[in-house]
């Protein structure tokens, strides 16, 4: 397989900027910026990975990397719209129709040069890489999930996710917003969620569970699937994940599950290098952990693929 990088992919994506003038060098956070890796002869098989809610496709570097690399896969990397802005004004004006077109641009991006494309991302960008599965019929390769929110998890078995996604649809979910500061010590992402983000998260949870509905042990989603998930996530519902097996062939759901004694945290299971803070020393602790079963996580992805 030829791995050298096309010219035109080893910095940002200009014609990514150019699509959305939202985002521009000026007004992206280093770091955060949307990424491609193109192989010089196009490999005839290409994947978009999503990133998640507050970061970036920083997120998704290291998978990228490995599937361009190991894999051999073309990687396209969107930048959803509000993300990784230096000056991200609290992400008013966020819409889930935008990340959907983000997500779109990325797939049409990756269709010009593949006859097989398919899809993954990490929580929120999972979620849509699982809308993208079900609704875009040129996704016709796999889908891959990292902590997917395909559903919130309950706060200390006092509230359960579905009460928090039906309040945070409501109209008046965004006055509890605290305001503080999105920017913070981390480079790739914010400080917080949003609660202006977190609504369109709800709608779009609200939106798959419609779609899965459609399907069924008799009427399958024609889509392979290999969910990665982490039993020490405090933030999504493992069950919603997992739930998926049950609207797809028995052997075209592949999970891999990280025991709850790892403490590998939800968004940490992309992450095959810690995160740490603008200036860090190095007797720092980092921001972030890394997941310390990447590499197996990532060779059991690399049996799935070649399946």
């Amino acid at each position: 397989m030829n791995t050298t990088i096309d010219t035109r992919s080893t910095g940002t994506w200009p014609e990514y900027y150019q699509a959305f003038p939202e985002f521009s060098v000026d007004s992206v956070r280093a770091g955060c910026e949307p990424r491609r890796l193109l192989h010089s002869t196009a490999p005839g098989k290409a994947i978009v990975l999503v990133h998640g809610l507050t970061d970036s496709p920083f997120f998704m570097s290291a998978l990228g990397d490995y599937f361009f690399r190991v894999l051999g896969y073309d990687v396209y990397m969107p930048l959803l719209q509000c993300h990784g802005l230096k000056e991200p004004n609290g992400m008013f004006g966020v819409s889930l129709g935008e990340w959907k077109k983000n997500v779109h641009f990325a797939l049409d991006e990756a269709f010009e040069r593949s006859r097989k494309v398919s899809i993954g991302g990490l929580s929120t960008g999972g979620a849509l890489g699982f809308y993208m599965a079900c609704t875009v019929p040129q996704v016709n390769g796999d889908l891959y999930l990292f902590s997917a929110a395909l559903g919130l998890a309950g706060v200390l078995s006092i509230v359960p996710g579905w009460l928090q996604e039906w309040l945070l649809r409501t109209p008046f979910i965004t006055v509890f917003d605290n305001g503080k500061p999105l920017i913070g010590d981390n480079p790739y992402r914010y400080e917080r969620v949003s609660f202006n983000c977190a609504k369109e998260l709800s709608f779009l949870i609200k939106e798959n569970n419609v779609l899965r509905r459609r399907y069924s042990s008799a009427k399958h989603l024609e889509t392979r699937i290999f969910a990665v998930t982490t039993e020490y996530d405090s933030v999504v519902s493992l069950p919603a994940v997992n739930s998926l097996k049950e609207i797809v062939a028995e052997k075209d759901f592949v999970a891999f599950n990280i025991d709850k004694k790892a403490r590998v945290e939800h968004a940490c299971v992309v992450l095959k290098e810690p995160v740490y803070a603008y200036g860090a020393q190095p007797s720092d602790s980092p921001l972030e952990k890394e997941n310390p079963y990447f590499a197996d996580m990532v060779e059991q992805l690399r049996l799935f693929e070649q399946c």
